[in-house]
């Protein structure tokens, strides 16, 4: 029986099937991440302590996938237009959501214009990226772009944390105590999340000078 050229090709020794490619593990995990935000939002909304206990839970899990999609794709040279492109906009989402959600839970939490500013600069960066590829270029993501990141995922987990210890009724136990609004920890991950935010976006549009030059 003849193979066909285009299955032979597909099959070539070094390459991989297309949607080998598309269904991988990296582009699995950017994938489920967007699941899991979609599961974040639900258990928020309930407002219960079950529905926090999942909301935490889920949040935790999309961000380890957040540091594990890209580390496995260069690992394992896995690394496809498609995670290029989710990837990026699967972090947006699961940051987004949670500080919106959180914002519109309770203010004490973290003030509307500070999340204005946060999805300002991710409004900003993703224009900038788009510019920068249509033009065939790449710009590198920043030391303080990954710390920005960073320090956004802690504020997150520490105001979840709290939530879910107090519809426990557990406020006087040392993890909340620790990650209580009044406490140092939630502040600092917060203020320092906006100063890297700012700072990020102003070193993206200074390392995109040279694309907006030619636009």
């Amino acid at each position: 029986m003849q193979v066909s050229r285009a299955a032979q090709s597909c099959w070539t020794p070094g390459k991989l099937p297309a949607t080998v490619l598309l269904l991988n593990l990296p582009n699995s995990l950017t994938v489920s991440r967007l699941v899991l935000t979609a599961v974040f939002v639900v258990a928020f909304m309930c407002e219960t302590r079950a529905g926090y206990g999942i909301a935490l839970l889920a949040f935790i899990v999309a961000a380890l996938t957040d540091f594990l999609d890209g580390y496995l794709a260069r690992r394992l040279n896995l690394v496809t237009s498609l995670g290029k492109l989710l990837d990026p906009i699967a972090d947006k989402i699961l940051t987004a959501s949670a500080f919106i959600f959180l914002c519109a839970h309770e203010q004490r939490f973290c003030p509307v214009w500070v999340v204005v500013v946060i999805l300002a600069r991710e409004f900003l960066v993703t224009g900038l990226r788009q510019i920068a590829v249509e033009k065939g270029k790449v710009i590198a993501a920043d030391w303080s772009g990954k710390w920005k990141t960073g320090f956004q995922i802690g504020f997150c987990i520490t105001a979840l944390v709290w939530l879910f210890l107090e519809a426990l009724d557990q406020q006087d136990f040392f993890l909340a105590r620790l990650a209580n609004p009044e406490s140092f920890l939630m502040p600092s991950f917060l203020w320092l999340s906006l100063a890297l935010t700012i700072i990020s976006g102003l070193q993206y549009v200074w390392n995109s000078r040279d694309v907006l030059r030619e636009s």
